[in-house]
């Protein structure tokens, strides 16, 4: 399996701060949103993949315990699976989920059959990759999605590291849903928006892609 210097981290006990400092449960999730951005998760959700068949296989990519998981199960998706690469988010999700599969994995290498999914997503993780390793995982994504990718990254138009809790490389902002179509000519780009931080000017995006013959 590929490791690089921000899977060693993610993996380690900068890993696990993370998973101890943020909220997983619905209601908890659905606060940290208005606080953030004004709106509530599921209605960002509801404006991308809200008319989707909620029987549609997803994976989510970087689940840590599950807390976005769990925002869909809520949203009436019930055909929900994770990837994390931390084992301590992975033992964990399972006291807090039910009927939601996460296994340990890496993006650099989806424990998945081609085409498995109906969807596959990412919710703040492509900004925490390279930029020389964004297409390997990118094509994995790509590779173990029939239809939809899906995703919600901090943006700019083009590449920017920025410091993360006062370290360097660890965080990249970029225009990630441009990077997909410029990538995958059997792409096609369904829905684009852009969510302002109430608190700063930063920008996330959010994105729904769709792959066509």
């Amino acid at each position: 399996m590929k490791k690089t210097p921000q899977m060693e981290k993610w993996a380690g006990d900068f890993g696990k701060a993370y998973t101890e400092r943020n909220p997983y449960a619905f209601d908890d999730t659905e606060e940290l949103y208005i606080k953030l951005y004004g709106v509530k998760r599921t209605t960002m959700n509801n404006e991308f993949i809200g008319s989707l068949d909620r029987s549609m296989k997803i994976l989510e990519v970087g689940s840590n315990v599950g807390g976005q998981l769990i925002v869909l199960k809520e949203m009436g998706f019930n055909n929900l699976y994770g990837i994390e690469l931390q084992s301590g988010a992975v033992e964990f999700s399972k006291s807090i989920t039910k009927g939601i599969n996460i296994i340990q994995g890496s993006a650099f290498d989806i424990p998945f059959r081609d085409n498995y999914f109906d969807m596959v997503y990412t919710s703040g993780v492509l900004i925490h990759i390279a930029p020389e390793d964004i297409i390997a995982v990118m094509k994995e994504i790509h590779r173990s999605t029939k239809k939809h990718i899906w995703g919600m990254e901090y943006y700019a138009e083009e590449f920017t590291e920025i410091e993360y809790r006062g370290e360097k490389g660890l965080l990249w902002k970029a225009d990630y849903s441009g990077l997909y179509l410029n990538t995958f000519k059997d792409l096609k780009l369904v829905k684009e928006k852009k969510f302002k931080y109430l608190q700063n000017d930063n920008i996330d995006q959010m994105f729904l892609l769709e792959k066509v013959s």
